[in-house]
């Protein structure tokens, strides 16, 4: 790989001239054109009576899925730009336009699928047991389900239109909340203010001072805007919980779950053996508190580094490791990796006005990805930077596949990101030959798992009684905190001296419109990887086409039945869970001998 390398994406080649992209504005005409033939298409075909009929699917459904690969693009190039630069109200606008792209053909799939749902059982089992047809027959069948689940395709499309600037118009509102967020902190004797993005990376800051002082300012500048935040909040659950209502659905999970294409045995055994888990990990927090001298730690120390890991890492140095340690597995995710950091498909320099965290999104027009983050060179910023290239390896294992086959859900993208953050993070603590660089970055790893098991958990607590208590009315921001609040001493078990009460007003996935319940598919990827990694070193080089193959089927099926299919096992019994679990025990009994004298 060519060093040095640049730590700033291109967008130029996806559509040239940013916000203001005359291409990209006679690429949003020429969607909205097809989006609306679609319609036209749609009104004109009924349910078909005959298996000759369904001919007249053929291209509602060659134009259905161009127009989702088309919407994807767009979106992804829209986001790429609203995150590089908060302060780009052209591309805030452009976002609201691919929205309303966007409410237009899922109100036209409603549509579609209202057809489907229509089709008598004879004619549909002939269409899908056509040889073009039946590689989308998954897809399909859940479409159909789906739909007779749901209102009639005139108020579902009502509910999508209204959503573009209620819904999901309440949930971009968090972006213009986040850029007026700064943190105040004093840098060689003056005070600079910090944007989210940048405190955020303060708080596993190796000096317990400035961990404190930067997570007080950060509690006090959310709280400040707290008032905005909850009423936020309180729309996105009122118009979801309104919908499920009118839709006669009374599980706030049930959505979700769908989506996630996981039954609700499959979670709550899942959460039944991390419970079972976290014992051990309270044992490690109880440990690393007697290493940082402190008899509990608080919410900023869980994040704290322990052990010396070398100072920090360059971008350069970065890039080179994830590449060596994915060709150990996998040459084709190393010659992924190395082609997305010399096309600098990533976005990772660490200065003012990005947006806080990471993320990696689809092109699958240009069969491209970009990857959004900001490097500042610790042992976790590489960490999020092999999780994002999963992400990317995971779409590009996909691309050649049709549109309706790579709509794949969260709790399986999960999957390939932090099976890539394994990789890497198990090979470098097996690599290190100096202890307290061994220590450091078994740490790392371990504090991956507190996130997973401890972290996530909070959040799934405080949001499903978040939505109970919505639907008795308005829940204010002291209530929120208070929610909050109790469901971390929960999922930490008690071990931490402080709170963050105001975590629900500063994590972007409680706003997130695309996917209700942001939270417990990070726990699931985390734990089917692992699980994945385990039988990955029992097989060694051979399993990584099977890998392949698994990501390869996650858009056409649920995780019962991929797992069952490329694992040959089943997800909602304990023992596939216990293996995953038991890795990150034997992580955790490794760091407590190595600490051995702190006792």
């Amino acid at each position: 790989m060519k060093t040095p390398l640049q730590p700033v994406w291109d967008l130029e080649s996806i559509f040239s001239g940013g916000s203001a992209s005359e291409s990209f504005a006679a690429y949003l005409i020429e969607l909205e054109q097809d989006v609306l033939k679609l319609q036209a298409l749609l009104k004109d075909t009924p349910a078909p009576k005959s298996l000759e009929e369904t001919n007249a699917f053929d291209p509602i459904l060659d134009l259905l899925q161009s127009c989702y690969i088309r919407i994807s693009e767009g979106s992804a190039f829209v986001s790429c730009l609203s995150s590089q630069n908060q302060k780009d109200k052209k591309a805030v606008q452009l976002q609201g336009t691919i929205s309303s792209l966007a409410a237009m053909l899922n109100s036209t799939k409603s549509h579609f699928d209202n057809t489907l749902s229509q089709t008598t059982d004879s004619v549909w089992e002939a269409w899908i047991a056509r040889e073009d047809i039946q590689p989308l027959a998954f897809a399909l069948n859940e479409s159909r389900t789906l739909a007779r689940e749901k209102l009639s395709p005139e108020l579902e499309g009502l509910a999508l239109d209204l959503g573009v600037d209620g819904y999901h118009g309440w949930g971009k509102f968090y972006n213009t909340i986040v850029s007026k967020v700064n943190i105040p902190f004093e840098q060689n004797g003056e005070t600079v203010m910090l944007s989210a993005g940048q405190a955020a990376n303060k708080l596993s800051d190796s000096d317990r001072n400035v961990r404190e002082t930067v997570f007080a300012n950060w509690e006090q500048a959310w709280t400040d805007v707290e008032d905005f935040c909850a009423d936020t909040l309180n729309h996105l659950a009122g118009f979801r919980l309104k919908l499920y209502e009118k839709r006669g659905w009374d599980d706030i999970l049930k959505e979700p779950l769908a989506i996630n294409r996981m039954s609700r045995q499959t979670l709550d055994t899942m959460w039944d053996v991390i419970n079972g888990a976290k014992p051990a990990l309270v044992r490690y927090l109880e440990r690393k508190a007697k290493l940082l001298g402190v008899e509990k730690l608080s919410w900023s120390d869980v994040d704290a580094p322990v052990g010396k890991s070398g100072g920090k890492v360059t971008y350069d140095e970065a890039a080179i490791n994830i590449v060596d340690q994915f060709a150990k597995f996998s040459p084709k995710l190393s010659k992924f990796a190395e082609m997305a950091f010399e096309k600098r498909w990533i976005e990772a320099e660490d200065r003012a006005g990005k947006r806080p965290g990471g993320f990696c999104t689809s092109l699958p027009l240009s069969k491209a990805t970009r990857i959004f983050m900001t490097f500042s060179g610790t042992p976790s910023n590489v960490s999020t930077l092999a999780h994002e290239l999963g992400h990317g390896y995971h779409q590009h294992i996909m691309e050649e596949l049709p549109a309706l086959n790579q709509r794949y859900a969260m709790n399986v993208a999960e999957t390939a990101s932090t099976f890539a953050e394994l990789i890497v993070a198990d090979a470098l603590v097996q690599a290190a030959t100096d202890e307290q660089e061994k220590l450091a970055l078994l740490e790392d790893k371990i504090q991956r798992s507190v996130a997973f098991f401890m972290n996530i958990h909070a959040r799934f607590l405080f949001e499903n009684r978040f939505y109970e208590q919505r639907k008795q009315g308005l829940v204010n921001a002291d209530e929120l905190s208070k929610l909050m609040v109790e469901a971390q001493q929960e999922a930490f078990c008690g071990a931490l001296s402080s709170d963050h009460p105001h975590f629900w007003a500063s994590k972007l996935h409680f706003y997130l419109t695309g996917v209700p319940f942001y939270n417990f598919p990070y726990t699931f990827g985390y734990m089917f990887s692992a699980g994945i990694y385990a039988r990955a070193q029992e097989e060694g080089t051979a399993f990584a086409d099977k890998y392949d193959d698994l990501l390869r089927d996650t858009g056409r099926m649920t995780v019962e039945e991929l797992a069952q299919k490329h694992l040959g096992t089943d997800l909602t019994q304990p023992d596939f869970w216990q293996n995953a679990a038991n890795l990150v025990i034997a992580d955790i009994d490794q760091f407590l001998e190595m600490t051995e004298s702190a006792k």
